[in-house]
């Protein structure tokens, strides 16, 4: 089983607050005989379309020595992770999880305005002390 991030039970309460189920914690991903594991799996009814928005949600602390090493291994799980998930489930949307001060840091800079305007990354913001999301990005 996989470590839990530092932040696991603040964005799966954050999650649970903003009216998400959860579905899967973790949610098992397998390719071949390779099996991976990202942090969250949730769904929510769109009661005005009747139909289900399902995500999956890999977290993620910033915590080492550079936040550039942080953000380039984030990636590549997130690609990886994603890239899966079009294959196997492709209903699902993939989000990293990052903390306010994260976001500030890393997705409100130059680099971080890249990787959302590329669409290489969608972003669920929260923040750790209140339990809540505070933004989804892109919208």
């Amino acid at each position: 089983m996989p470590r839990l991030d530092v932040y696991h039970s603040q964005v799966k309460r954050a999650l649970e607050k903003d009216g998400w189920i959860i579905t899967h914690d973790p949610f098992p991903l397998t390719m071949g005989k390779k099996r991976m594991f990202a942090d969250l799996g949730a769904e929510t009814l769109l009661s005005a379309e009747k139909e289900q928005t399902k995500i999956v949600v890999e977290i993620k602390s910033f915590t080492g020595i550079s936040v550039i090493k942080d953000l380039e291994q984030a990636l590549g799980q997130y690609t990886l992770y994603r890239r899966i998930l079009e294959v196997k489930e492709p209903e699902r949307i993939l989000y990293l999880a990052v903390t306010t001060r994260v976001a500030r840091e890393v997705f409100e800079v130059e680099l971080g305005q890249l990787l959302l305007d590329t669409g290489s990354v969608r972003i669920l913001i929260f923040d750790a002390e209140q339990e809540v999301i505070t933004q989804w990005l892109p919208n």
